[in-house]
């Protein structure tokens, strides 16, 4: 008895789009065709040369899945001497049967990359026969081995790509996040008002500095200054003209000190001591020298010529004291912060506007 066959179409159901780590056997071109099991040897070998990409066939036997057939053990059987008299003429279920060997099944939402390795560790003589992809119940289509390593190829090559984009970001990100940090670090160490460091950053300088100094030997000197009659000037012209003093007055300060950096060994901080107060530590440097430092701030915030007509000279003036020490274990940075407060309100006492060295001897 003749049978008709219509063969349903092979191709893909749907064309493979950009792939990655999450794509599954479903974005995949899979091959439908099955067959019954009763159709001829004779009538598959007939397919095979209609369709010659076509990897293999799927039995059913009456509606339900029976197995697989692979193009490569189909010819191979069939190429056998006398293969084609004893086959061709018996239903493709006996050969089957001879044929026979373990077949991959695996759910269409199984990974691309998992079904990858599960196909290239099946034995060696099964290593490119096609899997069966199982969409839903009684639902069959077929893969060839080769298009999983295509597939694999590429969401490898997307990877490498991701990969490669995520470090470049992570170091953008990286680099930003530094620079975040940096002005971070910046604002909580910095004053706001005045933009010079607070006291915060004051005090952990002085302690690095010290410690550093003792170590080496080296002196250490401290600045201590004080706007004159700053409470006069703020009830006169109102806190808002006060603010903007001592921001002319810091501005003044670090410029007057930058100004004398080839005098001093070390690294020199500006910083607001508190309120209308400012103090100037000068690592590595000498009393003369610090001395000379503290005329040249004093001389540069008065030729600001910030009007002031509660002050006897009718200008906004400064009056500093200065103290230096060689830091050891016999004196502290408490001292040396004493001894500049001690000149300072000497420097009051003795008419503002002025420079005091301390003379007591902390180092002693």
């Amino acid at each position: 008895m003749s049978v008709e066959f219509s063969p349903p179409p092979i191709w893909p159901e749907k064309l493979p789009e950009t792939l990655s780590l999450e794509s599954t056997l479903k974005d995949l071109s899979l091959f439908n065709f099955q067959v019954e099991s009763s159709y001829l040897n004779k009538e598959v070998a007939q397919l095979f040369r209609d369709y010659p990409l076509l990897p293999g066939v799927i039995l059913m036997e009456k509606g339900e899945f029976l197995g697989m057939l692979s193009r490569r053990r189909f010819m191979e059987h069939m190429s056998r001497p006398y293969g084609v008299d004893v086959f061709a003429c018996r239903p493709i279920v006996a050969l089957y049967h001879i044929a026979q060997t373990d077949t991959l099944i695996l759910p269409g939402v199984a990974l691309i990359v998992m079904a990858a390795q599960r196909a290239v560790q099946q034995p060696p003589e099964q290593l490119y026969e096609p899997i069966v992809v199982q969409l839903e119940p009684h639902v069959y289509r077929l893969l060839d081995v080769h298009q999983v390593l295509l597939a694999l190829s590429q969401i490898h090559q997307q990877a490498t790509w991701y990969i490669s984009e995520l470090y470049y970001n992570l170091a953008v990100t990286k680099s930003e996040l530094e620079v975040a940090n940096s002005e971070l670090y910046r604002l909580a160490k910095s004053d706001g008002l005045t933009q010079v460091a607070n006291r915060r950053r004051f005090n952990e300088y002085l302690e690095q500095e010290w410690e550093e100094l003792e170590e080496a030997g080296a002196e250490l000197s401290l600045i201590i200054c004080d706007i004159d009659f700053f409470k006069k000037y703020n009830d006169t012209y109102g806190h808002q003209a006060g603010d903007a003093c001592l921001q002319r007055v810091a501005k003044a300060m670090v410029e007057s000190v930058n100004c004398s950096t080839d005098e001093v060994s070390g690294e020199a901080l500006v910083a607001r001591y508190g309120g209308e107060e400012f103090a100037v530590i000068l690592p590595r440097t000498s009393s003369d020298i610090a001395t000379w430092i503290a005329e040249q701030i004093r001389v540069w915030v008065k030729n600001l010529e910030i009007e002031h007509l509660q002050s006897p000279i009718c200008r906004v003036t400064l009056s500093l004291g200065v103290a230096s020490t060689f830091p050891r274990s016999s004196t502290s940075k408490e001292d040396l912060i004493a001894a500049a407060d001690r000149a300072l309100y000497l420097a009051k006492d003795k008419g503002r506007d002025r420079v005091i060295l301390d003379v007591i001897k902390l180092d002693s």
